[in-house]
């Protein structure tokens, strides 16, 4: 764990100047992570909350909560229990902060310009078991997790004046029509669609096929991902 955080360069991320202070992440995640008592943990989760990962006076999440995101779920696995309930709370005001962040975007492994709560969802739910067992707190954070759906287009055929797209669905897709974001590999601006599901979604699968109105089939093309556009609006904070 400790070797993740020093493999980062965090004063490389972005992050407004008057607010983002990169060296407080480092020495915040170190101390997280060897905490062992309530003190420490809480002078730690300090560092993080005001300049590190977040702002919490002005409700700013930063870049770097994204890339810290798997340390601080690993704090959550194998950390002392004060020190896994801080990372807890500070990936739960990550979220609640970056869902009122329509600016901020992050490159992923899915797309170049990412809702940075769309990010963040995606690393809870690669920890879904951990949240689970975790209690309250992180059965919560799972559930808004699912808010933040994303779609990985595999196949896709023209039909009427749209497009029938099968792929794997993440998250919770909350029925009717829905305005999307469409990610196209190459490129960072995402292009807004209407989507619905073309067939009944499963509970039991992440299988599904979502009408992408209006869309072109060279658009919808497999490694196309879809992400809901109430997340982020704008260009990529790059």
């Amino acid at each position: 764990m400790l070797d993740a955080i020093d493999a980062v360069n965090w004063g490389d991320l972005p992050g407004p100047r008057d607010l983002y202070e990169p060296d407080r992440v480092a020495t915040g995640l170190r101390a997280l992570a060897t905490a062992s008592g309530l003190v420490r943990a809480a002078d730690a989760g300090s560092l993080l909350a005001d300049g590190g990962l977040l702002h919490d006076h002005s409700g700013a999440v930063f870049p770097a909560a994204v890339t810290a995101a798997p340390i601080l779920l690993a704090i959550v696995r194998d950390g002392h229990p004060d020190a896994r309930a801080t990372a807890l709370g500070l990936l739960d005001d990550a979220l609640a902060f970056a869902v009122c962040d329509r600016r901020t975007r992050v490159a992923t492994s899915c797309a170049e310009a990412v809702p940075i709560c769309c990010a963040l969802a995606d690393h809870l739910r690669g920890h879904a078991g951990l949240l689970a067992a975790s209690g309250a707190e992180g059965r919560r954070l799972l559930a808004d997790a699912a808010h933040h759906w994303r779609f990985d287009v595999q196949e896709a055929v023209a039909e009427g004046d749209g497009v029938a797209a099968f792929g794997v669905l993440a998250g919770r897709f909350p029925g009717g029509t829905q305005s999307a974001e469409l990610h196209r590999a190459g490129h960072v601006t995402p292009l807004a669609v209407q989507v619905a599901p073309h067939y009944p979604l499963s509970g039991h699968s992440p299988d599904a096929c979502l009408r992408v109105d209006g869309a072109r089939l060279d658009g919808v093309a497999p490694s196309a991902v879809l992400l809901p556009s109430g997340c982020g609006s704008g260009s990529a904070d790059r």
